[in-house]
């Protein structure tokens, strides 16, 4: 049975996938699990498919799925782990911001009592390296999601995460976004249901080539927050009848 599934969201990342990817495999293969990777390539206008079906072909472990048109990030990775085969699944960006050292960390934290572990740019033990707009913007979208959404997690975007499968396939059931705001979605819906979450510190690196549209995704997410909040009893009323 494989233990652990490792999804990677790949949109126009060519360059990160071909450079990143035997790296990643080569840190699990030290950890001696059975694991999968998973390479969630959305809609892709570069060579990032053409790269992922050439790993695909030379590594058994690792699997392909692949969208003509563009999912979002927060689809893809449903898709992604619906699909998973592993007890337990994570996701990190193909970027290597988050430092890979923390992966034994993270896979060996969600195989515990933890339903949910989340890697923190923003707790006390940390390394963190980005520009100050984003800084300033990523803490204070933090600290209202915080304030608005009564949450107690540090860091909500931070693309390094792992989940009991069972878990993260219920709370997808709920979750509305497809897009950038789906990390805090699934975190704010994680808290409100009662799932046991970890937030750990980790090293972390901006990547200057970043996707995200510092404008037009900031204005969006701050949208999102206030929408979620306006249906949130809703749905924990709606998960709690779920569970029974």
């Amino acid at each position: 049975m494989v233990q652990f599934s490792l999804v990677l969201p790949v949109h126009n990342q060519a360059c990160f996938l071909k450079r990143n990817l035997p790296i990643i495999k080569r840190k699990l293969d030290k950890l001696g699990i059975d694991y999968e990777i998973i390479i969630a390539e959305d809609g892709s206008t570069d060579q990032s498919y053409k790269i992922a079906k050439e790993f695909e072909k030379k590594y058994k472990n690792v699997k392909v799925l692949h969208s003509r048109n563009r999912l979002g990030r927060g689809l893809a990775l449903k898709r992604a782990f619906k699909a998973a085969k592993g007890i337990c699944v994570g996701y990190i960006d193909i970027d290597n911001a988050t430092n890979l050292r923390h992966l034994k960390d993270l896979i060996e934290l969600i195989g515990g009592d933890y339903d949910i572990v989340v890697g923190s740019r923003y707790l006390k033990k940390k390394f963190t390296e980005r520009s100050f707009i984003r800084l300033i913007l990523s803490l204070f979208f933090n600290f209202l999601v915080r304030i608005v959404l009564e949450s107690k997690i540090k860091d909500h975007q931070c693309g390094f995460k792992a989940f009991k499968k069972d878990v993260i396939n219920r709370l997808n059931k709920f979750s509305e976004d497809d897009y950038w705001f789906w990390d805090t979605e699934i975190l704010a819906l994680a808290q409100s249901f009662n799932f046991k979450i970890k937030e750990f510190p980790v090293e972390w690196k901006e990547n200057k080539k970043s996707t995200v549209n510092i404008i037009k995704d900031s204005l969006y997410m701050l949208t999102r927050i206030f929408k979620l909040r306006m249906k949130l009893s809703k749905m924990k009323r709606e998960f709690q009848q779920f569970q029974k």
